[in-house]
């Protein structure tokens, strides 16, 4: 899902849960909203994310499962070292997506491939 630039990915979190069939869901501190961890609830997963400060009763997460986010910021990190990703090159929202798709695809291809 695409948005605006100037909006806030928790905007789009209810769009991108809607059809999802997940036991976790794991985001940081931006996703602390209670609207959105009644979603995450009523669709039957547990959310791992953290409270922010001005909460005046803090959850727990499960440092293991919490971890595993890395690995998807990492890929994020990588993706925008490609110029036309990072800058958002395209205008159009087809076009754009698709750059993220070829570039996707090269991350990974060059993650699997043989190094001898």
């Amino acid at each position: 899902m695409l948005t605006a630039g100037q909006a806030h990915d928790l905007r789009a979190a209810p769009g991108l849960l809607a059809g999802l069939n997940c036991r976790h869901v794991i985001a940081d501190r931006g996703y602390d909203a209670d609207a959105l961890l009644d979603l995450i609830r009523a669709s039957g997963a547990k959310a791992h994310i953290p409270s922010t400060r001005q909460r005046v009763i803090h959850r727990s997460v499960n440092r293991r499962i919490y971890r595993q986010r890395n690995l998807v910021e990492r890929f994020f990190c990588k993706l925008k070292h490609f110029r036309r990703i990072a800058t958002r090159f395209e205008k159009l929202a087809r076009n754009f997506l698709a750059a993220v798709a070829l570039a996707s695809a090269r991350l990974w291809t060059r993650a699997y491939e043989s190094t001898t």
